[in-house]
């Protein structure tokens, strides 16, 4: 190697090792500042909540209150790891961990007795964050920065989730009546069956429309979230209503103008012997409804 490439290389590694050393005492020297917005689970804003930020490397902590639009503010914090937690007496409390990065202003947003809003709960002890077990707004393509500006949009997906949940079960528990229902017509509709056979039938078609009914309501009272669509197996579940929703409320006409017909000892006729047709049809709907959304295929 001749001498002026040697002095070239020479030069370069002292700027590196320059650079190396001397920007991490900049970094230490240089400040950022925290902010956020407090509010309960509904996304309500809390004034006046206690706000307790603490330097998980020097222990040190901050404590301030938030204004009147739920707000807090910490300047001139050092660069590092930080627990952040809230607190409102009759409300509950919020606990978080963010990393403070020096020059670059921080966000972090808490809803008090429920996850924070932004950034994953770090409890001690607490399931790792990658095991969520609750859907948030990321997962519907929100941006974080979107997700952490929007606590009501946050208060409304955990709403139309607990609504879903309770869809769900009241579908599974609708199809046991269904499903005797759809057997026991097999002896309704005999010549020679007695009325007992068909007051039975009756009875569970009866009890499977109620529960139909309760199940129906949760998923059309769900609260939307704006600007999400259904995608995969959701939106087969929601075509699939289109063939059982009117089939349930065909299914019991018929079937009460077939009842009479055969009390009254004539042969089902007219209109009233698509019954065990439609009964069929929409049960089969039904079953590939729930199908669509509990089996991955």
């Amino acid at each position: 190697m001749n001498p002026c490439t040697a002095k070239v290389f020479s030069g370069i590694a002292v700027a590196l090792i320059f650079v190396l050393t001397n920007n991490p005492l900049h970094a230490q020297d240089a400040k950022a500042a925290l902010s956020g917005t407090v509010t309960d689970s509904s996304g309500k804003v809390l004034a006046n909540a206690k706000v307790s930020i603490k330097n998980l490397s020097t222990g040190e902590s901050t404590e301030i209150q938030t204004d009147s639009a739920g707000l807090y503010n910490v300047p001139n914090l050092a660069a590092g790891e930080y627990e952040v937690s809230a607190s409102v007496e009759g409300v509950g409390a919020g606990v978080a961990k963010v990393t403070v990065i020096a020059g670059s202003p921080q966000r972090l947003n808490l809803a008090l007795g429920s996850a924070p809003v932004g950034a994953p709960s770090e409890l001690p002890n607490a399931p790792s964050s990658t095991s969520k077990t609750a859907p948030s707004l990321e997962d519907l393509g929100f941006s974080p920065a979107e997700s952490q500006a929007n606590a009501k949009e946050q208060a409304l997906l955990d709403k139309r989730t607990h609504m879903l949940k309770i869809h769900q079960r009241m579908g599974l528990i609708t199809t046991i009546p269904m499903v005797v229902s759809v057997v026991t017509s097999l002896n309704a509709g005999g010549r020679n069956t007695g009325s007992a056979s068909r007051d039975l039938h009756v009875a569970l078609g009866a009890l499977t429309g109620d529960l139909y009914g309760i199940t129906a309501y949760y998923a059309i009272r769900a609260p939307r979230v704006q600007g999400t669509e259904s995608r995969g197996p959701i939106r087969l579940h929601k075509a699939l209503a289109w063939i059982h929703g009117p089939g349930m409320i065909l299914t019991p006409i018929l079937g009460a103008m077939a009842f009479n017909q055969k009390n009254n000892g004539e042969k089902v006729h007219g209109i009233a012997a698509a019954h065990g047709p439609v009964a069929i049809v929409t049960a089969g709907a039904f079953g590939a409804s729930l199908l669509a959304v509990s089996v991955k295929f």
